[in-house]
């Protein structure tokens, strides 16, 4: 699990694994109409699409793949959100990416900024890969905003998953 961001800090944040205590919590992001604004899904309920990325993330914990990491408010203990390093392909290279996803009540805040910042920093400072992006939706704004406030600048545009998207990138200088 060298991706995950175990015990780590930020600002604001606490950064931990994903825990299955944290499923309830997580589904009321699954029950904002606006989660999969920008991405193509199945329609599936928000219980079924919940266990789809607890069953994802623990996948990704079990194959050394990365994961997301559960964010904390050091003051108020509330679950803030979901950042973290993941192995993936794009175009058929291995990346490694930094994501992220709040809790709506908690979008334009900084924390997204926040977070990612903290996992590149941690990505480079561990020598974990000379570079990494960020896939976001060609119509995601609010992503792109938190791209372009981290420094990384915009390489490509491509189809992932089968979404029309931008492949921003940081290399670590």
């Amino acid at each position: 699990m060298k991706y995950l961001l175990v015990d780590q800090e930020s600002e604001r944040l606490s950064f931990r694994p994903l825990e299955p205590d944290d499923f309830k919590t997580w589904l009321t992001f699954f029950k904002n109409p606006l989660w999969n604004k920008y991405w193509l899904t199945e329609d599936f309920s928000p219980e079924e699409n919940c266990i789809r990325w607890f069953d994802k993330a623990f996948y990704r914990y079990e194959n050394d793949l990365g994961g997301m990491n559960a964010l904390v408010d050091k003051k108020s203990g509330e679950f803030i959100g979901q950042c973290g390093l993941l192995v993936q392909s794009v175009d058929n290279t291995e990346e490694l990416e930094v994501a992220y996803s709040m809790m709506p009540q908690h979008w334009n805040k900084g924390y997204a900024t926040e977070a990612a910042k903290k996992c590149i920093d941690y990505a480079f400072a561990n020598q974990l890969s000379d570079s990494l992006i960020s896939i976001i939706h060609e119509n995601n704004l609010e992503s792109e905003r938190v791209a372009l406030k981290n420094r990384l600048y915009l390489e490509k545009h491509t189809i992932y998953d089968g979404n029309p998207v931008k492949i921003y990138r940081i290399k670590n200088e």
